[in-house]
């Protein structure tokens, strides 16, 4: 879709254009506002009106998301700020032709859309292929998809011959001056001697210190809830952990709602997070947010969608959906993906953390394979480094400290417009971690 070309900002006093990256206006001297960035957080309510499966998603639901975001933006023009009631004028324009053409989508008949792009599919098959990186079952002798010898060390138990190396960093990025992003990456060990790895990203957003307080929180409270849950055993089945997980997200939007309720500093809260465990063979993850998880592998990882003999292989898979305005305009073909990393709405999330009292979590479980790296960062990362250079950038042999802070050179070196945050784990064989 394409937006008219954006007018030059004015000074809030002498209402005179300013050029751009001025501190004060050439004319009167006043100090310069910084304008409202396109990816500060706004949450708006909708979560649950909005309905995504494999195939499909409602015209009505996304133009509801649209309505509820041009709200907000109204409010913003009563602000005392010239350069924010700018902004949200607009914003506003932006989103009536989206609303336009939506609508007319909806006067056509059009309701339910089949949606043109989604997440690939990621390997069910627990054996891995040392030559092509497909997935084959436990018993196969020979690769499915390129017919190698699978040599027996494939079967062995992962938990003998496999460890989990960590990594994690944040940086505040070149544009804020507070950090909102929470990461953490920590082995744990249960009371019965059981060993898992947890991952956790979370992106705040609201002034002030409103924003970092509810990552902070969330993630506080998460990590909390499963060292209690712990205390009972592992989880015995992917539906388990499902529960588990979102039983502590719960607790955790519980935690940030209550505050932000409570106490008019943090009146708007909120905050993104993404939760990964890796216990075994399995990656369990829980989701809210524009915060993502991936699944990399330098011998592919996507083998069941690939068609045979692909080369190169997929290396790098989104395993989670941005619950965004844009992801949805994507899906429907609104959008391209390429524009959706720089679209002025890309800010506008529907489901985050501390909205409401009820949050809607997605979760999640995959098959893990030697040389398995999961990723988990804040959409710091991803709206300016795209996914291929992500997989060029924790692919390597470097120290996973090292690649996640190469991740955050490559994000500020391509703007740095918002806080950044990484988080890495890998699968070696052990004695190499």
């Amino acid at each position: 879709m394409l937006m008219p070309p954006t007018a030059p900002p004015i000074c809030s006093l002498c209402q005179r254009p300013l050029a751009a990256g001025v501190a004060f206006c050439t004319t009167c001297g006043t100090p310069v506002a910084a304008p409202l960035q396109p990816h500060d957080g706004i949450h708006v309510s909708g979560g649950r009106r909005v309905r995504v499966d494999a195939e499909s998603v409602s015209l009505e639901s996304i133009q509801s998301l649209v309505v509820a975001s041009m709200a907000w933006w109204q409010q913003q023009l009563q602000h005392t700020d010239a350069l924010t009631r700018q902004n949200a004028a607009e914003a506003i324009q932006q989103l009536s032709q989206i609303l336009a053409s939506l609508s007319q989508q909806l006067a056509q008949g059009r309701d339910v859309v089949k949606i043109t792009t989604r997440l690939p599919q990621v390997r069910r098959y627990p054996q891995h292929c040392a030559r092509c990186g497909a997935g084959n079952r436990e018993e196969a002798r020979f690769c499915r998809v390129c017919g190698a010898t699978l040599a027996p060390v494939a079967r062995r138990r992962p938990t003998d011959s496999l460890s989990v190396s960590i990594a994690a960093c944040t940086d505040v990025g070149r544009r804020r001056s507070v950090n909102q992003d929470v990461v953490q990456a920590e082995h744990l060990t249960s009371l019965h001697g059981d060993t898992l790895t947890l991952l956790i990203v979370a992106d705040g957003m609201g002034g002030g210190q409103a924003g970092d307080t509810a990552s902070v929180l969330a993630a506080g409270t998460v990590r909390a809830e499963l060292l209690v849950q712990l205390t009972q055993g592992l989880p015995a089945s992917d539906a388990a952990w499902h529960t588990a997980l979102s039983t502590a997200v719960q607790a955790a939007n519980t935690q940030v709602y209550q505050m932000a309720q409570s106490e008019p500093r943090y009146a708007g809260m909120g905050t993104t997070l993404t939760v990964a465990v890796l216990s075994g063979q399995r990656l369990h993850l829980a989701h809210v947010g524009d915060s993502r998880a991936y699944l990399c592998n330098q011998a592919g990882i996507a083998d069941e969608l690939q068609p045979p003999h692909t080369h190169p292989p997929t290396q790098i898979v989104q395993l989670t959906v941005d619950h965004s305005l844009v992801a949805r305009l994507v899906d429907i073909g609104q959008l391209t993906p390429a524009a959706a990393r720089t679209h002025p709405q890309r800010n506008i999330i529907y489901r985050a953390l501390g909205g409401q009292a009820q949050i809607e979590v997605d979760t999640q479980s995959h098959a893990l394979s030697h040389g398995d790296l999961v990723l988990l960062c804040s959409d710091g990362l991803p709206i300016h480094v795209e996914d291929h250079q992500l997989a060029e950038l924790v692919l390597t042999t470097q120290p996973l400290a090292a690649r996640c802070q190469a991740c955050i050179a490559a994000a500020n070196a391509q703007g740095g417009s918002d806080n950044i945050g990484v988080v890495l784990a890998q699968l070696t064989p052990t004695g190499t971690a």
